[in-house]
């Protein structure tokens, strides 16, 4: 993967989570379920972030080897990260996680 299609995948994936999460919170608001709004994020950006690389890869033809599959994995890091608004909202996050309790 080139440095310049992981900068075009960063921004259109980062723009699509952030467009998707809003349409979730929304649902999750109607249904009056309790959640974070952190870990829907984490969650939306992990399936769009490695779903959206890998489909670049099917349309260009990229193989799928282990460097590739290790920048699926980096993409999703990074969309969650841009998804993220600055470094408080992932702070925030990973105190959330630490306090997560399982049902």
């Amino acid at each position: 993967m080139t440095l310049a299609l992981f900068v075009a995948l960063l921004v259109i994936l980062a723009v699509a989570v952030s467009l998707i999460t809003e349409a979730v919170k929304k649902f999750l608001q109607d249904a009056g379920v309790k959640y974070s709004a952190n870990v829907v994020v984490l969650i939306i950006s992990i399936i769009v972030g490695v779903g959206g690389t890998a489909l670049v890869y099917l349309f260009m033809g990229i193989p799928y080897t282990p460097p590739n599959i290790v920048c699926m994995v980096l993409m999703a890091v990074a969309v969650w990260v841009g998804s993220m608004v600055g470094y408080d909202k992932v702070l925030q996050m990973l105190e959330q996680l630490k306090n997560l309790k399982l049902k």
